[in-house]
């Protein structure tokens, strides 16, 4: 009787190890799907997804690939470098940013259809960090970008950016914009204010290409990205459409755009700070300028004088540097303004010319 149970147990115990060693494949055989499965339906597409894909299909096609090249000529060497650009009006200028084309000989623009054409290089603005190309072709191009503005954005809005990062063409990513008049220093040794900062993905590859709003406009040109690794951190800058839409048409027109100053080398900024200073410290004169005309005092290192401090512009406060170039800009060569300067801890008005320092070269620092 014993023996019979035991045999029984073994059996039982025999077929639990077989059912446990074989229940993989049992059921691999059973429930494998080895004919395609059929689709399931889903619903409508969202109200944010359908805007996004009609942004994207109208936009997309004017966003271009702008590959620079070592060498002129049919050959053209080997690519320097790349970015984005977009097409601004329908003869085929292309906007970028001016660090894409500032190291390539010769230029070709690759369309979002595949072609690929050459272009030249209209103007350049490195104080802008913008540049103009013209694609060496009449007709058949897409659609400009539409032009929005830059003026009334508000945090929190939706931003759109699209480029070729890595060299990945037509990306599209999203995000929101998250800050304003932030500023952003150039190659030109200035600094672009009111920059649009934005979370929407931003990496080496996307320079040049448009950010845009909600309605498909062009609000700013995707320039920087703040990240010690050189990919993106979430923190994004974009050259305001306000800027870019009066940079651009004079890089037609004439091919650079006039640098506003008046013939002034301001002080570090730095060592202001270290002397409590809350102004533009003249540090040197132009001989000739407007400033020199003007009176203005720069520093006096055997006298041991500090010099004049501007401190306001047309009764606007200047803190720093970017202030100052700010309103000049704004004021325009052949303009007057009015500086509330410091002399002696005495407040003394000024009137000086503004005119186009930009004719002797890019030169840090000098307004």
């Amino acid at each position: 009787m014993r023996d019979r149970a035991a045999r029984i147990l073994m059996v039982v115990v025999a077929v639990l190890l077989a059912f446990f060693v074989l229940q993989p494949y049992v059921t691999g055989y059973l429930f494998s799907a080895r004919e395609p499965r059929p689709v399931a339906a889903r619903g409508d597409l969202s109200d944010f997804e359908r805007s996004t894909i009609r942004i994207f299909e109208t936009v997309a096609p004017s966003v271009v690939q702008v590959v620079g090249l070592s060498g002129r000529g049919p050959a053209g060497g080997e690519p320097s470098g790349s970015g984005t650009g977009f097409l601004w009006d329908a003869v085929g200028h292309v906007v970028t940013n001016n660090h894409v084309v500032e190291n390539g000989a010769s230029f070709v623009v690759r369309l979002a259809s595949g072609e690929v054409l050459p272009a030249e290089v209209v103007g350049r603005a490195p104080n802008y960090d913008l540049a103009v190309l013209r694609v060496q072709r009449q007709g058949g191009l897409p659609a400009p970008v539409a032009v929005g503005s830059s003026a009334d954005l508000k945090v929190g809005q939706t931003a759109y950016a699209i480029g070729n990062p890595f060299g990945l063409d037509q990306s599209l990513t999203t995000g929101i914009i998250s800050a304003l008049k932030r500023r952003l220093p150039t190659s030109g040794g200035r600094e672009v204010a009111d920059v649009i900062q934005t979370d929407a993905a931003i990496n080496p590859g996307n320079s040049g290409g448009p950010l845009l709003d909600s309605a498909g406009r062009l609000i700013g040109v995707n320039t920087a990205i703040f990240s010690p690794s050189g990919t993106n951190a979430g923190i994004g800058f974009a050259i305001p459409v306000d800027v870019v839409n009066r940079v651009v048409p004079e890089l037609i027109r004439s091919g650079r755009v006039p640098t506003p100053g008046i013939g002034i080398l301001a002080g570090d900024e730095t060592l202001a700070a270290q002397l409590g200073v809350n102004g533009v410290i003249v540090a040197g004169i132009v001989p000739g300028s407007p400033a020199d005309r003007a009176g203005l005092r720069g520093v006096d290192a055997r006298a041991g004088v500090i010099g004049d401090i501007i401190v306001a512009v047309e009764d606007t406060p200047v803190r720093r540097l970017s202030d100052l170039t700010d309103r000049l800009e704004r004021t325009g060569v052949g303009e007057t303004v009015s500086l509330t300067i410091l002399r002696d801890n005495r407040r003394e008005r000024v009137d000086v010319a503004v005119v186009d320092v930009g004719e002797q070269g890019p030169r840090a620092r000098r307004p």
